[in-house]
């Protein structure tokens, strides 16, 4: 009969087979069966021709009196582990020092199964919805917010377009401020600038007017609010971005003639790895010259020749300007999910097809869940409130007093406190993971950064880094960059946060149809919560200021939206 694999023959041609253990009962412990594979490896063949078993038996061929010290060794140990095995009765556990999941100290990171748990809480409580519905109305839904979607759509399609096609005024007029001599007042530094800001100022304020001159719902003015504010910081970066090229490029043209040519530092352009832009490459003197015809303003000629020459030409180094000033590039940025203009982004290499579609159903998965919720617990709360504060559902002998509406208010925001925190969710959700992610994908956009982890934020300052990647990193550009050489750090990030603020209160204001300033006054108030959160009393203690972020988040929300309804 054949032997199996797991058969030997020695030198004289005798079959080796492995006995069986006698105690196949106990178990092996991790560390015993780890060092026994091992040692069996190591002794499963040697120059001498000495064999053991490849089982895990725990027995192997019996060592020769005359082998290497090295493999009787290696015996001795193995013999050892087993004797320790038939010490132990039960399996061996290990015990380390180790923190739990949850631990703020804790590397573990992975916290999916909480964001189904996430999905299967909201499927649940549109089940039980729909039930109630059904048991009430016979409808498994109501229909007031639903049929706001369906009016004067065609009216919004059209001016969205319209919208859209607007912003490539820019290009246009980009070719003609390159294009203008230096020195000329359409030049971007002269003139292009002060065109461009005033056509931005204009088209803001047509495309705001719109929906209020046709009488649009609140749903369509939110979308075309929203998109309009989005565009409108496009079209600034593409704008002020191609402006700073093209200047860039009359300097570089400029020293082609070095007797003449200003030796004034470049300023290169604020980047993800340059955050705050810099002046650099250059030596000048009080009126920006220096003397040529030494080394030295060779030397400095050429690496200023060097700097503006990399300034014009993309980070990936495919394309440099003005090849980017192209209808297929402006469209491809339009398109693209950012904010911020580059020459040239990091492309994927094909669009996952399936991915993009699962992101295009949960965005309409996402909207039917926000218009679930509005539709049962934040409009009724809403509506019954100002039903309560009505001063002429109520009898004149007996007016509201000032603790009444208090009272309403109070209890009004306590009803709205969960509603709005799923609302959050839902929103971030929807634009930073699916909205964007589509884009991304449809464009093959690489760079799907659009989120830090928020959720953990200590003070506002950091919620506003972590929260809407896309718009810091507009406002870090082309506000608080732009402005901090001129009126330094503090006055820099005041002035970012009044452009934001005055941002969200144009918001609310279109939506609300009111001016109340309620968002502007809260947005602001973060400037020194932030400074009282790194006083050194509070500074540090992470649970507590996080604790406190939420808790602020949630009653920031049912608060503005009570006050900007009721009041």
């Amino acid at each position: 009969m054949a032997s199996t694999s797991a058969d030997h023959t020695d030198a004289a041609g005798r079959v080796l087979r492995p006995r069986m253990s006698a105690r196949p009962h106990l178990s092996q412990t991790s560390s015993a069966d780890d060092l026994h594979g091992v040692l069996s490896a190591l002794t499963k063949s040697n120059g001498n021709g000495i064999l053991c078993s490849e089982s895990n038996s725990g027995h192997s061929t019996p060592i020769p009196h005359d082998a290497p010290p090295s493999v009787q060794s290696l015996s001795t140990a193995r013999k050892q582990v087993r004797a320790e095995q038939r010490r132990r009765l039960f399996p061996t556990v290990e015990f380390a020092s180790r923190v739990s999941h949850f631990d703020p100290n804790s590397d573990y990171r992975d916290f999916h199964g909480f964001f189904n748990l996430f999905w299967v809480g909201l499927a649940i409580m549109c089940i039980t919805t729909m039930l109630r519905n059904i048991k009430d109305t016979g409808y498994p839904l109501r229909v007031e917010i639903w049929s706001l979607f369906t009016v004067k759509i065609w009216h919004l399609a059209i001016a969205d377009f319209f919208m859209v096609a607007s912003t490539a005024v820019a290009l246009p007029l980009h070719r003609i401020f390159r294009a203008a001599p230096a020195g000329s007042a359409l030049t971007w530094a002269r003139g292009g600038m002060a065109i461009m800001s005033i056509y931005q100022v204009l088209w803001l304020a047509l495309w705001i007017a719109v929906p209020f001159l046709l009488e649009w719902t609140w749903t369509s003015q939110v979308f075309l609010v929203l998109h309009t504010m989005v565009l409108l910081m496009k079209m600034h970066s593409y704008a002020f971005y191609n402006g700073h090229l093209s200047e860039t490029e009359k300097r570089l043209r400029a020293l082609d003639d070095p007797s003449t040519a200003s030796r004034a530092p470049a300023y290169i352009y604020p980047t993800t790895r340059n955050p705050m832009g810099t002046m650099t490459a250059g030596h000048s003197d009080a009126n920006g010259q220096k003397a040529n015809g030494t080394t030295e303003d060779a030397e400095t000629v050429a690496q200023l020749r060097e700097v503006l020459a990399r300034e014009l030409t993309s980070p990936i180094g495919n394309i440099t300007y003005p090849a980017n000033l192209t209808w297929a590039n402006y469209v491809d940025y339009i398109f693209c999910p950012t904010l911020c203009y580059e020459i040239e982004y990091p492309r994927s290499d094909k669009i996952n097809w399936p991915n993009l579609f699962s992101k295009i159903a949960a965005v309409f998965g996402c909207i039917s869940l926000l218009t679930l919720i509005s539709e049962e617990f934040i409009l009724p709360a809403l509506v019954d409130a100002s039903r309560r504060l009505d001063p002429s559902l109520r009898a004149e002998s007996a007016p509201l007093t000032a603790v009444e509406v208090l009272l309403v208010l109070a209890e009004t925001v306590s009803w709205l406190l969960f509603p709005f925190m799923l609302t959050l969710l839902l929103v971030f959700l929807v634009i930073f993971e699916y909205v964007l992610g589509a884009f991304a994908e449809l464009t093959r956009f690489a760079d799907r950064h659009f989120y830090s982890d928020w959720w953990n934020s200590t003070d506002w300052m950091e919620f506003s880094r972590e929260w809407n990647v896309p718009v810091y990193s507009f406002l870090r550009r082309h506000v608080y960059s732009a402005s901090r050489p001129y009126i330094g750090k503090a006055n820099a990030t005041v002035i970012t946060f009044l452009i934001s603020a005055i941002g969200h209160e144009i918001v609310m204001a279109c939506i609300t149809k009111k001016i109340r300033g309620y968002g502007f006054v809260c947005q602001m108030l973060q400037l020194p919560i932030v400074v009282l959160q790194r006083t050194r009393w509070v500074r540090g203690r992470k649970t507590l200021n996080n604790v406190c972020f939420w808790c602020s988040m949630i009653l920031g929300l049912s608060l503005i939206c009570s006050l900007y309804v009721l009041v």
